[in-house]
């Protein structure tokens, strides 16, 4: 019998099909998620994967017959969906498997609201429910139950989500921009034209036709090989600035004129001090901003320089979401290019980060570099990972090396994190690979090598 942990991760639903699930996984999982919820109408979307208008129609006649209703939105990106969970107010589910290969696909579920359904809250009793449901033979059975099934409507909110975002970022006096998109033939395509239609913006479009076999490179701005297309056009055209947006376009990652990257911690300080004033001018003094405890420290100096309250999380969209409804925080980000808005259910979308961006590079002259740089005041590593037998003995290796040096703080919040005073390193092992994960930081570019080499050559020993 097939086991469902090996599909069903900490936070979504993501394997090779048809071998690892199928349309009859998928309405069997579309039958969990109603009786789970509770739910009596879901909305359901889809990427440009091959295998995912079939998955998603199955997963919407299982959840129709357990009796929901389902409004189906079509091709769509991750933070479309979300902008349906919210403006709906319906439990949603969103079929993508982001940047993984072709190959790949997946599902993003989230409560009303676009509140998160992860591993504690809900996800593991679906995935033991349909784990009950797959015979010996790997057959799957869904039983029947007396309801009268719910009816499959469909909804284009496209221009819903482009009026939402649009009407929280004002672009309308900004100067013209040349902008060159990657949409690395993911769903950036399908939003970036709608979005970005009749602002003063002159877009050179990269990769815009939708394709999940990802003919021209892989959907995943993080590798910076699948930048490299990207940064030659900005060049190229002498664009004001690139955005390259992943699979399901809820990440987006930004390129100077320069043809550099951008780090994602400059853009969440950037962010954060544009949404911190349009906090104070709602009359919200001392609002708080979310970070994940491999941002750049720059993030919470610049959030208290701006008079917000910085707060530190462990990594992960989860912890993320969680803490901002705890602390009614306006703002989220993370050094995956996630970013996440109080004003968009709290969820995560690449889209209203680069709209933020747009709008603080065309309110000014200067050049996004220039902008940029007040917000880049440390050197970093990036994430480095290396293999390794036995993640608990590397760690407590590193910790012997550094944790009783004078004047260096230690904390376990996510990983181990040992700070001096102007540098500090992150050790996180992979939950689901043999990996450990490094992240350094310094104020001076020397200081964050010889650092880096250092525990690298511990954790590598």
């Amino acid at each position: 019998m097939r086991d469902l942990k090996q599909l069903v991760k900490a936070y979504d639903v993501r394997g090779v099909v048809p071998d690892q699930w199928d349309e009859s996984l998928s309405r069997a999982f579309g039958a969990a998620f109603v009786q789970v919820t509770g739910a009596s109408a879901i909305v359901v979307g889809h990427d440009m994967r091959p295998s995912s208008p079939s998955l998603t129609r199955a997963f919407a006649e299982g959840a129709a017959a357990r009796g929901a209703d389902v409004t189906e939105i079509g091709l769509c990106s991750t933070d479309q969906l979300y902008y349906a969970s919210g403006k709906l107010d319906l439990p949603g589910a969103m079929f993508t498997a982001s940047h993984n290969p072709a190959e790949y696909n997946g599902i993003k579920l989230c409560r009303a609201g676009a509140a998160p359904v992860g591993e504690n809250t809900g996800l593991a009793d679906i995935r033991e429910l349909v784990q009950s449901w797959i015979g010996a033979d790997d057959s799957v059975t869904i039983p029947a139950v007396d309801v009268a099934p719910g009816k499959l409507t469909q909804q284009d909110t496209l221009r819903g989500y482009a009026d939402h975002l649009l009407g929280l970022v004002d672009l309308t006096a900004i100067r013209p921009l040349k902008v060159v998109v990657d949409a690395g033939n993911g769903m950036g395509g399908h939003t970036v034209p709608t979005v970005l239609a009749g602002l003063p913006l002159d877009v050179v479009p990269m990769y815009f036709e939708l394709d999940g076999t990802f003919p021209n490179h892989e959907a995943n701005p993080l590798d910076p090989k699948n930048l490299v297309d990207l940064q030659a056009k900005v060049k190229e055209v002498g664009a004001d600035i690139g955005l390259a947006f992943d699979g399901d376009a809820d990440r987006c990652f930004v390129i100077d004129e320069r043809g550099e990257p951008v780090s994602p911690s400059a853009i969440t300080a950037l962010v954060a001090v544009r949404e911190l004033a349009r906090a104070r001018a709602n009359g919200e003094e001392g609002a708080t901003i979310i970070h994940n405890l491999i941002t750049s420290w720059t993030v919470p100096e610049v959030v208290l320089e701006h008079g917000g309250k910085p707060v530190r999380t462990r990594v992960g969209h989860s912890f993320i979401k969680q803490e901002m409804a705890e602390t009614d925080a306006i703002f989220g980000g993370e050094h995956s290019a996630h970013y996440y808005f109080r004003d968009f259910w709290r969820a995560d979308t690449g889209m209203l980060a680069a709209l933020h961006v747009l709008a603080a590079l065309g309110g000014q002259q200067g050049t996004l570099s220039a902008l940029t740089a007040e917000y880049d005041r440390y050197a970093a590593s990036g994430e480095i990972n290396s293999t390794v037998a036995d993640q608990a003995d590397r760690s407590a290796a590193v910790r012997a090396a550094y944790a009783s040096l004078e004047g260096v703080s230690v904390d376990e919040l996510d990983g181990l994190t040992i700070a001096g005073d102007d540098w500090w390193f992150n050790l996180r092992a992979s939950n689901t690979e043999p990996l450990l994960r490094l992240n350094v930081e310094a104020k001076d570019p020397a200081k964050m090598a010889d650092l880096r080499d250092a525990v690298l050559a511990l954790v590598r020993a």
